[in-house]
């Protein structure tokens, strides 16, 4: 009868074993994100199986432990910023919870549904570890940098997004992950439970909207990511795969990499140095170049030895990756080329919001990047100052201290403050009249878009002007760019106190004056015949015009308003 007894006690202790319920904690790592991680923490509460959450401080400067703390969350801080995946093995140290959830703080549309998708797999067994994907195209680290690198070194990786921040899993199989403390955290979760053969499971969550890394940080996520998956490629004997073969074709690979990391600098990163982009774009033509002829020459030599058909098949999978970063290397010039315009002896190259300048004419500056521009406001007391940047008045062919009348009224032209070289800074009226808002930002080609119509009025840089105590000033109306402008030279007194260039209307006349008197006065036939000369027995005025088959914004205001040139004694 006792052992009755001790069966139906043990069969007790059983149903209720299997019966326990799985607790469930939800980790938040946040830094500085206090719009946003009260919402995150209130909506994950609402799931009835949450037994606690967690929101790990990262070292946040702002309001978010007050804001965390409001919504109800356990908040552990740390004294300065360790990283995204420190705040991970620290919440993961202090959590509960037999099933472990990590949702990123800076979510603004999250809802309890989408984590409910990443939890209830791991709750109903379906899986060890759950990762997200969503709706939004995969970023530039993932496509240019880490799924490369995973299919050439764990080519049976396969998600659509394996460096998504959200993901869960038992807590069992976690510890059976090492968290790295940066960026590499997310695919280095992915790598450890492919290889301990943990049931990892890529969930869709739908659309999530959160703080994209800005493009400055890009590199530093990329440099992570790669160290991550190489020094998990070296733990887990997947580099002692790779022959003399695979060295040069890691070597093509980064040599490519290096190409594409250099045109996001020119065109993405203003704080890079042009020359450095520049120099960092060549060194990875000279390497892949070198080692793609090496690869070439190893392989033809290994199909001379071996087998030829496995031995093609085995090429051709180690030639993948190869491929693939050649095919976006050429994806990506193709698209940036076919967004290049040829005007004035310029290729000018504008996929997005910077301009690529490369001069083909005896410019001083030769090559430049230009943009984007911030629209901000006018400091105080400065209503009728305009403040531009350099770039932007080089392509308005303006300087600092020249005179802008928009809409009848006049805008002194000033440089730029300190930390400010790309931030146009406008008074309220001004913003109105030009129909642009603070924040907008604004493309270099769209800047004569935006001034057209504005009469300019530039002063002339001589010389002999400066000499002579003379100054001087031209004036044009900024429209968009127009060719067959026209160069001229002008000589005064057998002195060239002025050189320019510019758009002359065909059914104008043009004056010049000299103290407010009229000196001389040409009109089309002047220009076609390439010269004019004047002498009123006080000063003799002498023009030369040049087909320079060039391109101009500058438009010459003609006489029935005012001399286009004027100088002064």
């Amino acid at each position: 009868m006792s052992w009755l007894i001790v069966l139906f006690v043990l069969l007790l202790a059983t149903i209720k074993k299997s019966d326990k319920k799985q607790s469930v904690s939800v980790i938040i790592p946040a830094y500085n994100e206090e719009e946003t991680v009260a919402e995150v923490v209130r909506v994950t509460k609402k799931l009835t199986y949450v037994n606690e959450v967690i929101v790990v401080d990262d070292g946040s400067s702002d309001n978010t432990v007050e804001e965390a703390k409001k919504a109800g969350a356990i908040v552990i801080s740390h004294k300065t910023n360790q990283g995204k995946g420190s705040a991970i093995q620290t919440g993961v140290k202090k959590a509960k919870g037999d099933i472990l959830a990590f949702i990123d703080a800076d979510i603004s549309n999250l809802n309890s549904k989408k984590i409910d998708v990443m939890i209830k797999p791991i709750l109903e067994n379906e899986a060890d570890i759950t990762k997200s994907k969503f709706s939004r195209e995969s970023g530039r680290v993932t496509e240019l940098t880490a799924k490369p690198l995973l299919s050439f070194f764990f080519p049976e990786v396969n998600f659509e997004q394996p460096l998504s921040g959200q993901f869960a899993g038992k807590r069992s199989a976690l510890n059976k992950i090492k968290f790295e403390n940066d960026y590499g955290v997310d695919v280095g979760i992915v790598l450890d439970a492919d290889i301990h053969g943990i049931k990892i499971l890529e969930v869709d969550i739908g659309d999530i909207k959160h703080d994209l890394s800005p493009l400055a940080d890009l590199n530093k996520m990329a440099n992570e990511v790669v160290r991550t998956i190489i020094n998990r490629a070296v733990n887990y004997g997947r580099v002692t795969m790779m022959d003399t073969l695979g060295g040069y074709i890691r070597m093509t690979i980064m040599g490519f990499s290096l190409v594409i990391l250099g045109i996001f600098l020119i065109f993405f990163v203003s704080s890079v140095p042009l020359v450095i982009a520049l120099l960092i774009v060549l060194i990875g033509i000279i390497i892949t170049v070198y080692n793609l002829i090496k690869t070439i020459s190893k392989s033809l030599h290994i199909l001379r030895k071996g087998s030829f058909g496995p031995t093609v098949k085995s090429i051709i999978k180690m030639y993948f990756p190869v491929l693939i970063s050649g095919l976006i290397l050429v994806l990506m010039l193709t698209s940036f080329l076919s967004a290049a315009t040829i005007s004035d002896g310029k290729i000018l190259i504008e996929p997005t919001s910077r301009n690529l300048i490369l001069s083909t004419s005896d410019s001083s500056e030769s090559i430049s990047a230009r943009g984007p521009y911030t629209i901000d406001s006018a400091i105080e007391n400065e209503t009728d100052i305009i403040r531009i940047p350099s770039d932007a008045l080089s392509t308005m062919e303006m300087s600092v201290n020249d005179t802008m009348i928009i809409k009848g009224n006049y805008y002194h032209v000033n440089s730029t403050r300190e930390d400010e070289d790309n931030t146009f800074r406008l008074s309220k009226s001004l913003k109105n009249s030009l129909n642009v808002v603070n924040g907008e930002i604004l493309a270099n080609s769209r800047i004569p878009e935006i001034f057209s119509g504005t009469t300019v009025i530039h002063n002339i840089k001589s010389t002999n002007l400066t000499e002579g105590n003379m100054s001087g000033v031209v004036q044009f109306d900024i429209s968009g760019k127009t060719k067959n402008a026209k160069a001229f030279t002008i000589t005064l007194d057998n002195k060239t106190i002025a050189a320019s260039i510019g758009i002359f209307d065909s059914k104008s006349k043009y004056t010049i004056s000299l103290d407010n008197k009229i000196i001389g006065s040409f009109n089309i036939k002047n220009i076609k015949e390439g010269k004019y000369e004047s002498n009123d027995g006080v000063h003799s005025l002498k023009i030369e015009f040049k087909n320079r088959n060039a391109s101009s914004i500058r438009h010459f205001v003609p006489s029935d308003r005012g001399s286009f040139i004027q100088f002064y004694s």
